[in-house]
């Protein structure tokens, strides 16, 4: 008698130890990804590997839904382990009377083991659904179970999961169905091949009705909410997801592949940007200019509200589908604000500081302006607003390179990693690449910093500083600081000032056509063979970035930022509300006297000074260096010295005194410009000379010209002197040439090989070049 219940005891341990060898049902299938927008509508989706539409499980089901599935399916589902035996015997019933399969006797719990391995329906593969469900209940709760069944279920064709059938029949997320719509998905499953809408759908709605009259027999509706269900039609069928981003949506498929990513986007705002993008970038396309991406994002937070990447495709044109928000492209002159800036913050220049725009080479690099011409002197601001190139050139040389590069990646320009000695001094120019999404992300940051200093009593805050977002990050609590972590809040205040300036390039003429009513800073850029278009603009609530141009960075004439990228900038700004400004800084802002004239700070002898509110610098401003005191003989017509005027009778007077060759290009935009008298002869013996070359620059390597008949051509040489009047006399290799009086100009016509040319004027002021001829 003993051994009978040993044996029993090992065969139940045995048939134990066997169940748990039984595996518990996964799902290892892959997954859509797909991106919603704040207000929890579809962005976009991408369809999974498998060539399903699957939605990752949601964390929870409505009770619609859920009290529905089980009125349906499974009304003892909380009550039993995973099998419900009266349901199987009831089943078998069915099965002999009508001998054939009618009815399964699956529960949920069941029916979701079938669903992870999808294996024919025989006698053994249901004993083995039966042990697997209950390891399903032992190693997971019922609420797992439920979501592992709506996510996997199928509702026809290649739509599998509860949400999934509800974007794709209804259009809208789970939690706003209706009970008809809910109980039409709970039905659906139970047949999916033979009943699904737009097939079948008297039948299906026969059967979504028992369910409903049920739900009312027990109480989960009423006699009014059954009647307006009853008379709700089915869907005709499935329909389209939504495609309002679909450079996001391919985003995430590469980053992160088979989830769901609720995003910050706007979705009204999202599709009017996308259309107003798609009609600028029709009209653009007259032009062979086929692509366009543009950026929109809140300051204050710095999350975005709208990611167009591209425009959508025409006829057999390429290149749509490159996401132009991140993709790094030459930035143009778009940085010219952060280095005024930086310049500022530095004490380098104060802001209306006059920068020499004069021909200029700095080794093998000679930069130009965009109609190279050239003003002699211009006030920084100015220079920023009118986006002239050689000033700015020259501020970064001045500034210094490798501490702006520094600030740009500290201001969150990630894709300048290479350092100095890549990109050279060209990296004001477009020598360097950006991405929209760097660019609109470092704008917003200086908005949130120029907007909060007020506010923080004149303090900075730590967590102003970083990139824009698209998914709510958590909450870093924020410290406040003296002293400016970035940019100061003057330096930024002075630099949307300057961005908020009419004084436009000509390249620009028309601008006002597309202004928007409201208060904005923005810049435009061009690449270097007119590849790229930019434009970024902020208000006092946003930052808008566009760019355009060619993917395959073709170049085309008329692709430049202010006539292409600019007037898009502009629409996108009047789809967003009216946004008020930046309040002034006073307490990162001290008065300065300075120098009318130069901008400089205020010299002793300057005779016209201003009082202007500037940024508190890191290093002492330097004093105006153009005034000079200039004594003169009575009649003023010399120059003179107290020891060359026997009777002492000289007068003193205040003179505006540029360099040589500032001086001649300045004078020719400002004929109010007085150059010094010539210095009385015998009188003075100065290392100063007023002679000034334009051409050749210093050490220069020049390339003899041919002409069409094979010919050498001559090459023009060009100097400047400070007296109008004077004369030059040119010697090559101590050989004269001839003399000049103004302009100053001669042909020469050098031998392959290294030469001096040396120039002499009629006071025996001598200055001499090296250059180098190749032929």
């Amino acid at each position: 008698m003993t051994g009978k219940p040993f044996r029993i005891g090992v065969g139940f341990l045995v048939i134990f130890l066997l169940f748990l060898c039984v595996p518990s049902p996964r799902f290892n299938t892959p997954l859509s990804t797909v991106v919603f927008a704040d207000d929890g509508s579809i962005v976009g989706a991408h369809i999974a590997a498998d060539g399903q539409w699957r939605f990752p499980a949601p964390e929870k089901l409505p009770e619609k839904y859920k009290t529905a599935l089980l009125t349906f399916e499974d009304e003892y589902f909380y009550y039993h382990p995973g099998i419900n035996p009266w349901s199987v015997i009831r089943a078998g019933v069915q099965n002999v009377q009508q001998n054939r399969i009618v009815s399964g006797g699956s529960t949920i719990t069941m029916q979701v083991a079938r669903m992870s391995v999808n294996a024919p329906r025989t006698i053994k593969n249901k004993i083995l659904e039966m042990a697997k469900a209950l390891r399903l209940e032992l190693g997971h709760s019922k609420k797992e179970i439920l979501l592992m069944y709506a996510a996997n279920a199928p509702f026809g064709g290649n739509i599998v999961g509860f949400e999934t059938a509800s974007w794709h029949y209804f259009e809208r997320p789970p939690e706003h169905l209706t009970w008809a719509e809910a109980t039409l998905l709970a039905v659906l499953p139970n047949a999916p091949g033979m009943l699904r809408p737009g097939h079948n759908s008297k039948a299906l709605k026969e059967k979504r009705d028992r369910v409903l009259k049920k739900l009312s027999e027990k109480g989960y509706i009423d006699s009014t909410e059954l009647k307006l269900s009853l008379q709700e039609p089915l869907p005709e069928g499935t329909r389209s997801l939504p495609s309002i981003a679909p450079h996001l949506v391919d985003y995430y498929l590469n980053t992160r592949p088979g989830e769901m990513i609720h995003t910050t986007i706007n979705a009204g705002l999202q599709k009017q940007a996308a259309d107003a993008l798609q009609r600028h970038s029709n009209q653009m396309a007259s032009n062979h200019i086929r692509h366009a991406g543009a950026i929109i994002a809140d300051v204050e937070t710095g999350k975005v509200l709208a990611y167009v990447g591209n425009s959508r495709p025409r006829e057999k044109n390429t290149g749509h589908a490159v996401d132009m928000v991140r993709a790094k492209r030459s930035s143009g002159s778009i940085l010219k604000p952060l280095l005024y800036a930086d310049a500022l913050q530095e004490g380098t220049i104060l802001p209306q500081t006059l920068l020499a725009d004069i021909p200029t080479q700095y080794q093998n690099y000679s930069p130009s302006n965009f109609y190279r011409n050239f003003d002699g002197a211009v006030p920084a601001n100015e220079a920023l607003s009118r986006s002239l190139n050689i000033p700015f050139v020259r501020l970064l040389h001045q500034h210094g390179a490798e501490k702006f590069l520094k600030k740009l990646s500290m201001a969150g320009i990630t894709t300048m990693d290479k350092g100095y000695g890549h990109y050279g001094l060209s990296l004001i120019l477009g020598g360097g690449e950006v991405s929209l999404w760097d660019l609109a992300g470092t704008y917003a940051t200086m908005g949130r910093i120029l907007k909060h200093y007020p506010s923080d009593n004149s303090r900075y805050r730590t967590t102003d500083i970083h990139p824009l977002f698209l998914e709510y990050p958590a909450k870093k609590k924020s410290q406040l600081t003296d002293h400016p972590p970035l940019f100061s809040a003057g330096a930024i205040w002075w630099m949307l000032e300057a961005m908020k300036s009419v004084i436009r390039p000509p390249e620009e003429t028309g601008w006002e056509n597309f202004t928007s009513g409201q208060n904005i800073a923005w810049k435009t850029g061009t690449s270097y063979g007119f590849r790229d278009a930019w434009s970024i603009g902020i208000s006092g609530r946003y930052v808008v970035g566009v760019w355009a141009g060619n993917a395959s960075g073709e170049g085309r004439a008329g692709l430049l930022g202010g006539t292409t990228a600019g007037p898009l900038m502009f629409r996108l700004f009047d789809l967003l509300p009216t946004a008020g400004w930046y309040d002034t800084p006073h307490d990162d802002l001290k008065e300065k006297l300075v120098c009318k004239k130069s901008g400089y700070k205020a010299g002793d002898v300057c005779p016209e000074t201003d009082i202007i509110l500037v940024p508190h610098t890191i290093k002492t401003n330097p004093e105006c260096p153009y005034h000079q005191l200039a004594h003169l003989t009575p009649d003023k017509r010399f120059q003179t010295r107290r020891s060359c005027q026997p009777d002492g009778e000289i007068i003193s007077e205040s003179w505006f005194v540029l360099p040589p060759l500032m001086a001649w290009y300045y004078s020719r935009r400002n004929p109010d410009y007085r150059f010094l008298p010539p210095k009385k002869p015998g009188c003075f013996q100065s290392n100063t000379s007023p002679v000034g070359f334009i051409y050749p620059p210093p050490n220069a390597t020049i390339m003899r010209p041919t002409d069409l008949d094979g010919e050498k051509e001559k090459i023009i040489f060009k100097v400047v002197h400070l007296n109008p009047e004077a004369e030059i006399f040119w010697h090559l290799d101590q050989t004269y040439l001839d003399k000049t009086q103004s302009p100053h100009e001669m042909e020469i016509a050098p031998e392959e090989g290294n030469h001096t040319i040396t120039l002499v004027d009629n006071e025996g002021n001598v200055v001499s070049r090296n250059f180098s001829i190749k032929d």
